[in-house]
C-alpha cells in the first residue's frame, strides 16, 4: 500500500475524532531518537537533567498510584518498570508501550498503563494551582470566612450581612471541602472518559448546611447580596439543583408573600413540601450527570470563579486569571444522609477505582 494512505487510526480519532490519547492502544515509537522527539513536543527535553528527574518523578506517582490507590500489586507488575535502574532510560517506557513483539504483549501493556498513569499526573500537577496554591485559596475563601460569624457564647454558626442587609442567617455548618489531592484528582480523571484536568472544578469548594430548605436558598441570596461570589462568573453548565426547582419555589414566595398570617418555619416547608407534591413527576429539578454518585444526594451546587491576582515575588508587574471553585448548600436532612452513609461514600470512590483500573488496561 502506498505510505501516502498509511494512517494511524487511534492517533488520527485522538486528534479529530474525539477520542481520548489515554484510551490509544498502542504507539509507535521505536527509536530513542523519536522518543525524545516525542517527549520534547509533549513538553520534556531529554537533554535537561531537571526534566529527565520530572520524568522518573512522575513515573513513580503513577506506580504508587497503581499499587496504593488502584490494587494493583506490584507483583503482577514487570519488574523491569518497578526498578528505575533495570529500566535504565525513561525512554524505554515508550519503546516497550510500541512493541509489536507477540512475546512482549504483557510488557507492551504494563508499559502504556504506566503511561497513561504519568501523562494524567503531568496535567493534573501542572496548572495554576501547582504554583499560586496559597494565593488562589487565599482570595477565593477569605469572602467566605470574612461572612461567617460563631458565637462563642451560644456556640452558633451564623452569615452575618453587613451595610444595608445587617440581618443574619443562621446555619448548622460551613465547610471548607478538603483539598482534593493529586492521586484523588488522576482518579477521577482516569475514571471518567470526558474529563480534563483543566476542566476539574472542585479542586477547591465550600460547604453550607442549613436548617431547611428555605434557608438554602437564603444562602443563595445572601451570597450574591453580600458580593461573595459574582453571579455573572457561574459556569451554568455545572449547576446541580436536585433540592427544589427555582420556578416553582419563587411561585411559592410570591403566594407567601401575600399572605398576612405570620409563617413559622415548619408552615414554611409543608408550603414548599406541599407544591412540590401538587407537581408530581412535573418538577423541573435538574442534576448535573455523574455516574458515580448515589441519586439520593440531594443539594444544590455550583462552579464560580474568582478573578485572581498575582504579583509573583521580584515582578514590576502583577498578572491575573480566573480560577474556578465549588459551592454546595445541603439542607439538615440531606446532610445527615451524608454524616449516617459512609457506606455510600466509599462505594462512589469504589466504582471509580473500578473504572480508573480498567482505563488503565481498556482491553481487559
Amino acid at each position: 500500500m502506498p505510505q501516502r494512505f498509511l494512517f494511524d487510526s487511534s492517533i488520527l480519532g485522538s486528534v479529530v475524532g474525539g477520542g481520548s490519547a489515554i484510551d490509544i492502544p498502542k504507539l509507535s515509537i521505536h527509536t530513542l531518537d523519536a522518543a525524545s522527539a516525542f517527549l520534547l513536543s509533549y513538553g520534556f527535553d531529554t537533554n535537561q537533567q531537571s526534566d529527565v528527574e520530572k520524568l522518573w518523578y512522575y513515573h513513580r506517582r503513577a506506580l504508587v498510584l497503581m499499587v496504593e490507590k488502584l490494587g494493583f500489586n506490584d507483583a503482577e507488575i514487570p519488574e523491569i518498570f518497578l526498578d528505575p535502574k533495570k529500566l535504565g532510560d525513561i525512554r524505554q517506557l515508550l519503546l516497550y508501550a510500541s512493541s509489536n513483539d507477540p512475546e512482549q504483549a504483557m510488557m507492551q501493556r504494563w508499559a502504556c498503563a504506566i503511561l497513561r498513569g504519568i501523562h494524567v499526573f503531568v496535567h493534573a500537577e501542572n496548572d495554576l494551582f501547582s504554583t499560586f496554591s496559597e494565593e488562589i485559596q487565599s482570595q477565593i475563601l477569605t469572602p467566605f470566612q470574612d461572612a461567617i460569624f460563631h458565637d462563642g457564647t451560644t456556640h452558633r454558626t451564623f452569615l452575618k450581612g453587613t451595610g444595608e442587609n445587617p440581618e443574619s442567617l443562621e446555619l448548622l455548618g460551613f465547610e471548607v471541602k478538603p483539598f482534593k489531592t493529586s492521586s484523588s484528582t488522576v482518579i477521577k480523571l482516569l475514571a471518567k472518559p470526558d474529563a480534563l484536568a483543566m476542566k476539574i472544578f472542585d479542586k477547591l469548594g465550600v460547604r453550607f448546611i442549613t436548617r431547611n430548605l428555605f434557608d438554602s436558598f437564603q444562602v443563595v441570596r445572601f451570597l450574591v447580596r453580600e458580593n461573595v461570589i459574582s453571579f455573572p462568573h457561574i459556569m451554568p453548565d455545572q449547576s446541580s439543583n436536585n433540592l427544589y426547582p427555582v420556578e416553582t419555589f419563587m411561585q411559592v414566595c410570591d403566594e407567601m408573600a401575600q399572605r398576612l398570617d405570620v409563617m413559622d418555619e415548619k408552615n414554611i416547608q409543608a408550603a414548599f413540601d406541599q407544591k412540590l407534591e401538587e407537581l408530581g413527576d412535573s418538577a423541573k429539578l435538574f442534576r448535573k450527570e455523574n455516574f458515580f454518585s448515589g441519586s439520593d444526594y440531594r443539594f444544590i451546587k455550583f462552579i464560580s470563579r474568582k478573578l485572581i491576582h498575582i504579583k509573583p515575588q521580584g515582578s514590576k508587574e502583577a498578572f491575573s486569571f480566573f480560577y474556578p471553585f465549588e459551592v454546595q448548600i445541603m439542607d439538615q436532612a440531606a446532610h445527615q444522609k451524608v454524616l449516617s452513609g459512609p457506606s455510600e461514600h466509599e462505594a462512589y470512590k469504589e466504582r471509580q477505582r473500578v473504572a480508573a483500573r480498567k482505563r488503565l488496561f481498556p482491553e481487559s
